[in-house]
């Protein structure tokens, strides 16, 4: 990086308001709580209850399912009352109630539930908080500011299953005594959604609007937006729950204490490629070009996480599926604002997640349906496959759009 690039770069994160900054942190404390107790749910529910591969991935999928089926409702609903602080408030606060169930929860029924109630939670806060970042950041910056919250959320997606391990081996492998210290930081992340967050004006003052969950309103989001779904769509089945990842690392001799270390890895790398991610977005093309690059590195990390037997190649895959991560999901969230009508923000991002948490689920179930019948490479070969199909279709559908461009010009 030269000395101006990092001047500019300064100079850019500077310039993104600060309630953009709290929200980044707010998803860094919930995050660092809920990957707390989510790193060690996968081998708690395995080791300690004796569930299946299959039951694990059922239950991961609708716990994303029910958030994304949440956000609709709740996007809809910031939308039509021009509010997008109260109901992301509201999630917060219910994920944070929730999480002291998880170490009073003594069988799998109470653990579902628990589950269940803090994805609704993030169902109600999502897509109001990623609107409200929209409504807050600057046209030049919205890609940065899409970019620094999801580098600040994967902080805390790494720092949680960092504290998991640290207290798993101070603790001798005590799962309930870690799952009560998650409880501390969804709190903290509470108290800075209500007095650090400030909601703009124009927001406050831009009054109810026609219920956005009507034909009539849907039919006002442009093609352009329905094109991101469907593409986010095929790419979500390519990269089912992460807990797969752990029990990947599992299959080939790590040890239970130490798995969650594949979510740190992955999620250091994600962090890091976050924030760079969205500000590159911001030149000619940049959403498109960063896309593509990510759908390889899916591919890349599907094919290596299939074939490696050994912790050096793992390693390398669950590297190359942080990347990933990094390079697409704060785009995808910056395309969804960019083509859709401000009026409607709230329910486009809803929809982006019902659709995108629908194909989780179904990857889920089908992870671990493969998983168990024919084992993790199958598991990892077949999201490759959905990857790949994923940037045909991209390809082909930029291609087109192309030479539409082209002959309209002439």
């Amino acid at each position: 990086m030269t000395a101006n690039t990092a001047k500019l770069d300064i100079k850019t994160l500077r310039a993104i308001p600060r309630s953009i900054w709290a929200l980044g942190f707010v998803s860094l404390f919930m995050d660092i709580s809920s990957e707390m107790i989510h790193a060690l749910l996968p081998v708690y529910f395995i080791t300690v209850l004796g569930t299946s591969m299959l039951t694990v991935g059922i239950i991961e999928g609708v716990a994303e399912a029910t958030a994304a089926i949440t956000k609709v409702f709740s996007g809809a609903l910031s939308d039509w009352v021009g509010k997008r602080k109260i109901l992301a408030i509201a999630g917060y606060g219910l994920a944070a109630f929730t999480k002291p169930i998880f170490p009073l929860a003594s069988t799998v029924g109470w653990f579902i539930g628990a589950r269940f109630v803090d994805r609704v939670g993030k169902g109600i806060r999502g897509a109001p908080r990623d609107a409200l970042i929209a409504d807050l950041a600057p046209l030049h910056l919205r890609g940065a500011s899409f970019g620094l919250r999801q580098s600040l959320d994967t902080v805390g997606a790494f720092a949680g299953p960092l504290l998991a391990i640290g207290l798993m081996l101070l603790t001798s492998d005590n799962f309930r005594i870690v799952f009560w210290i998650a409880v501390i930081p969804a709190f903290i992340a509470f108290l800075l959604i209500v007095f650090a967050v400030k909601e703009p004006e124009h927001a406050k003052k831009a009054g109810p609007t026609p219920f956005p969950l009507q034909r009539s309103e849907i039919a006002k989001l442009p093609g352009a937006f329905w094109f991101v779904v469907i593409v986010a769509a095929v790419f979500t089945l390519a990269r089912f729950s992460e807990a797969f990842l752990i029990l990947k690392a599992i299959n080939i001799g790590m040890p239970i204490a130490t798995a969650p270390a594949v979510m740190v890895l992955m999620n250091i790398v994600y962090a890091l490629a976050a924030y760079p991610a969205g500000v590159f977005t911001e030149g000619k093309n940049g959403r498109n070009k960063m896309l593509i690059i990510g759908l390889l590195l899916l591919i890349l990390a599907d094919v290596t996480l299939a074939l490696g037997a050994n912790l050096w190649t793992v390693g390398l895959g669950v590297i190359l599926w942080g990347l990933h991560m990094g390079f697409t999901q704060g785009v995808l969230a910056t395309l969804v604002a960019d083509t859709s009508p401000v009026a409607l923000r709230g329910t486009a991002f809803g929809i982006f997640n019902l659709v995108t948490g629908g194909a989780l689920l179904l990857a889920s179930m089908l992870a671990g349906g493969l998983w168990e019948t024919s084992g993790p490479e199958a598991t990892f070969l077949a999201g490759a496959g959905f990857a790949a199909i994923s940037l045909l279709g991209m390809l082909v559908a930029l291609k087109r759009t192309s030479q539409g461009s082209n002959s309209t010009q002439q």
